[in-house]
């Protein structure tokens, strides 16, 4: 999935000199001059010392991120990038070993359960995409591989599965519906790669329930619009897939984008836990997400010119949203409902239409099995069709 990473950057606070302690008084007198003592973190001969003064910097950030950073991992995805010319790398790998695969990219993740000796991890599912191999790196240096259990281009998830033996912390999932915006958030994870693994950054939950467009088929045309949570803890690449954390450590959101701007600051997104865990749930389990769909390829009328909308769809002129059916998949719930090219879609299960990701997300609202009403323009006539809501294999809406 191509989405908006936007550039956060860090600013420093104003530090404050205070002067504690201090019996200020004064007179109009000369003050007596009296000898100092040399005083400072200096030994006896002179030599600056460290202080063996202790400061407790607990805090509920730090007990929150004890909780679960061990959980936190570094998602490496290696590909395929053709034969070595010198049939091996450094002279210490054979071909069999996969002397071929390169580090395309890394991202992170975080274990959140654990069954009999099989771990499951979360992560994005741009942080996998394209993968041949997919290794996990833990906090301390471990290094396994992963085997992908399933992947979901519209929610950005994905579940990976690894041997359980590594494992020494294991994530917990909090409510994120139970979010107050103001309240902290700590972000974990690997930004720029395994360099800085485990980095923490904290801040706060900016707003809920954002509404971000995505294009996940990275052609240049948002396609999808994601609920996610807003922050200002600080998300760059590589902190994708990885966990945001409420002050008592547990998941309340899973990173995976920010707006790459250089006039925003302070603007990341992640995914909603109570969200997230039922896409988990069935990449866990079955290893996809099923939707029902219409089977119809579309395009956006606002795509297609006034002389068309009038000389080929004879829409009339205050007609100006809606989705135009493409083609129609043979056999599909949108075929048995008597839908054809250039039918121009205007209304869902009761719902206005204007646009693709509109009426996809009208779609994926439906159950399969469900029977709704679609209306729709044919040679400038409104009409309206009922379908049965079902799957297909097939790559259409």
């Amino acid at each position: 999935m191509k989405n908006k990473l936007w550039k956060i950057l860090l600013t420093t606070g104003v530090a404050a000199t205070v002067l504690a302690g201090c019996d200020v008084s004064t007179n109009d007198t000369e003050p007596e001059t009296e000898e100092v003592e040399e005083q400072g973190s200096v030994d006896g001969e002179g030599n600056v010392t460290i202080s063996d003064i202790r400061v407790d910097v607990s805090s509920g950030i730090t007990d929150a991120v004890d909780e679960v950073d061990d959980a936190v991992v570094s998602i490496l995805n290696l590909q395929q990038m053709g034969q070595n010319p010198w049939g091996w790398y450094g002279g210490t790998q054979s071909p069999e070993e996969g002397e071929d695969l390169l580090q395309a990219g890394t991202g992170s993740g975080a274990v959140y359960k654990v069954e009999d000796d099989t771990a499951y991890i979360f992560t994005n599912n741009h942080v996998i995409e394209g993968s041949d191999v997919i290794d996990v790196l833990f906090k301390d240096g471990t290094r396994v591989e992963a085997e992908l259990l399933g992947s979901d281009v519209w929610t950005d998830l994905a579940v990976l599965s690894i041997d359980a033996e590594a494992v020494t912390a294991v994530a917990e999932f909090g409510d994120s519906d139970n979010l107050t915006v103001g309240e902290p958030a700590i972000a974990i994870g690997s930004p720029l790669g395994t360099n800085f693994a485990s980095s923490v950054t904290s801040g706060i939950i900016s707003a809920i329930e954002r509404t971000v467009p995505v294009d996940t088929n990275m052609d240049g045309e948002l396609d999808w619009e994601m609920t996610a949570i807003q922050t200002d803890a600080a998300i760059n690449p590589g902190n994708s897939g990885g966990p945001l954390i409420n002050i008592a450590g547990q998941v309340i959101g899973i990173n995976s984008m920010k707006i790459s701007s250089s006039v925003v600051e302070g603007m990341g997104f992640a995914i909603p836990s109570n969200d997230a865990i039922d896409i988990i749930n069935q990449l866990e389990q079955n290893g996809e997400v099923v939707r029902p769909v219409l089977g119809v390829g579309m395009v956006d009328l606002s795509m297609v010119s006034y002389q068309q909308q009038q000389a080929i769809l004879n829409l009339p002129e205050d007609v100006n949203e809606g989705v135009v059916i493409a083609e129609v998949a043979p056999g599909s719930s949108a075929d048995e409902a008597g839908l054809e090219s250039n039918d121009v879609i205007v209304s869902f299960n009761g719902v206005d239409v204007a646009n693709g990701v509109e009426l996809r997300q009208e779609i994926y609202d439906t159950e399969i099995g469900d029977e709704v009403e679609i209306e729709y323009y044919r040679d400038g006539e409104l009409q309206s069709t009922t379908m049965t809501m079902r799957t297909t294999e097939d790559p259409f809406v």
